[in-house]
């Protein structure tokens, strides 16, 4: 077992993984409008943050995240593993005084920026590497520790002379990384991985109270991991073969999530992640950069960014160079780049094409006709007549052989296509029909209720439903 650098074949395969992985190390790491005095970037880092263990019992952070899913090592196969991870550091800014000695000021305003104090983000990385035979039994176990530190950066001004100085400083952190690994049974050489990241700093509040903006320097903040197999795979956690699905059930996750990474096709690495993200997790290819703000629209922010006044442009750029690096980028987008974030089709199927003998007519998609009134196939998508002949509130569909519509109740199981967490937590609930809905592609929608929501009611009045697809419900017996 060793923690030096990694072979260059390891290096490239973490080097795919690092582009969707640096998403999640600096994702809410500063926010538009991009500037310190903006109410949204005064409480920072929300994603991963692993507390030292004397804070957190008093709060409801934690101290560690533990990750398991199934690996199939070949041969002597070694293990490699990665932990990200930032390390808050607090900038002081200073300005010079008359007698030459410097004060601490809340800002300092130059030409083209106003420097203000900000916690910046330093990455650190630990990298383990293993085979996966010493995992059994006890494991192994890897403690780290980031000193103290502190270094001092003189500010100019366009004429050169020194008008003040930042001082950053970064107090010492501790942790350990533990992992095992536990042979399964059954016909196939299958193996639980165990990967837990801790924060083992002894450090804690020096008055008993619970200062959370005093624990983060002595944080492991946007802490994930990546697994990379030398011979062999891992099984995919949203959707793995039918014969592991009960071993990957027993799997325990707490405060991570693993998730196939790198190209399709592979499965020799896992990025296991604060964030929930499907396999095969990509940047879309038209970003032009980080935003650092993953839940806006590239476009969005771009748009809003580049509409700053130059005041706010001035201290955006003094908050982080993160932020400067996003002003510029706005400032410097080309018209082209900027509409290729308009909007963009990630797949296309074939919605025509022949049909097979005695099978009978295809249900018309909307803005195509057939001999009961629906509009000629030249009406185009906008056109309200489209619209004639469906009702929503009458339409059914089959779905396992039974006709569903409005008031039918059906069981929800979203498919793989839903990543997001507010679906995933549905799976297994029960709903209510409240409408068939028909898009301009010809797919069908279910609109529903969960029942038990004590404001369906409300949302039934408004129009506000859920929806989901034929295959991601089941029939129930009606009520």
């Amino acid at each position: 077992m060793t923690t030096t650098a990694f072979a260059p074949a390891t290096e490239a395969r973490f080097a795919v993984a690092r582009q969707v992985a640096d998403a999640v190390l600096f994702e809410g790491y500063v926010l538009y409008p991009y500037r310190a005095s903006a109410a949204k970037n005064r409480l920072r880092w929300q994603f991963g943050v692993l507390v030292p263990p004397g804070w957190g019992a008093e709060c409801e952070e934690h101290d560690f995240q533990h990750t398991e899913c199934l690996m199939e090592p070949k041969g002597d196969a070694n293990l490699a593993v990665e932990v990200r991870f930032l390390h808050a550091q607090r900038r002081t800014v200073q300005q010079v005084r008359q007698d030459g000695g410097f004060e601490t000021v809340p800002e300092l305003p130059l030409e083209d920026r106003v420097l203000v104090p900000w916690d910046e983000g330093i990455e650190e990385r630990v990298e383990v590497l293993a085979g996966v035979a010493e995992l059994t039994g006890d494991g192994v176990t890897v403690p780290f520790t980031r000193p103290a530190r502190e270094e001092t950066e003189p500010v100019l001004d366009s004429a050169g002379r020194m008008v003040g100085r930042l001082i950053r400083r970064c107090e010492e952190i501790s942790g350990a990384v533990r992992l095992s690994a536990r042979e399964l049974g059954g016909p196939y050489r299958v193996m639980r991985l165990t990967a837990v990241v801790e924060n083992t700093s002894g450090w804690s509040p020096p008055d008993g109270t619970a200062d959370r903006d005093a624990a983060l320097p002595r944080s492991l903040v946007a802490a994930h991991l990546l697994m990379s197999l030398s011979a062999g795979s891992f099984l995919s956690m949203t959707d793995p073969p039918e014969w592991a699905k009960g071993a990957v059930a027993s799997c325990r996750n707490l405060h991570t999530w693993p998730v196939l990474a790198g190209e399709p096709g592979r499965a020799d690495l896992v990025l296991s992640s604060p964030i929930i993200l499907e396999d095969h997790p990509a940047i879309a290819p038209e970003s032009p950069g980080a935003l650092y703000d993953a839940t806006e629209i590239d476009e969005i922010l771009a748009l809003r960014t580049a509409a700053l006044t130059d005041e706010e442009k001035r201290e955006a750029r003094g908050t982080d160079e993160r932020a400067a690096a996003v002003i510029e980028l706005a400032d410097s987008m080309p018209p082209e780049v900027l509409e290729r974030l308009h909007g963009a089709v990630r797949a296309l199927r074939e919605v025509t094409g022949p049909e097979a003998p005695d099978a009978p007519p295809a249900a018309a998609p909307r803005g195509f006709a057939d001999e009961h009134g629906v509009p000629a196939p030249d009406t185009p998508w906008w056109d309200p007549a489209s619209d004639s002949g469906f009702d929503p509130a009458r339409d059914r569909i089959l779905v396992d052989g039974r006709s569903l519509g409005a008031g039918s109740r059906v069981l929800l199981r979203p498919g793989l296509r839903r990543s997001d967490a507010q679906d995933l937590f549905l799976h297994g609930r029960s709903a209510r029909v409240e409408a068939v809905l028909h898009d301009v592609d010809g797919a069908v929608h279910l609109a529903v209720t969960v029942e038990g929501d004590p404001g369906a009611d409300i949302r039934r009045e408004q129009g506000r439903f859920l929806y989901f697809q034929p295959d991601e419900v089941a029939p129930l017996e009606d009520a």
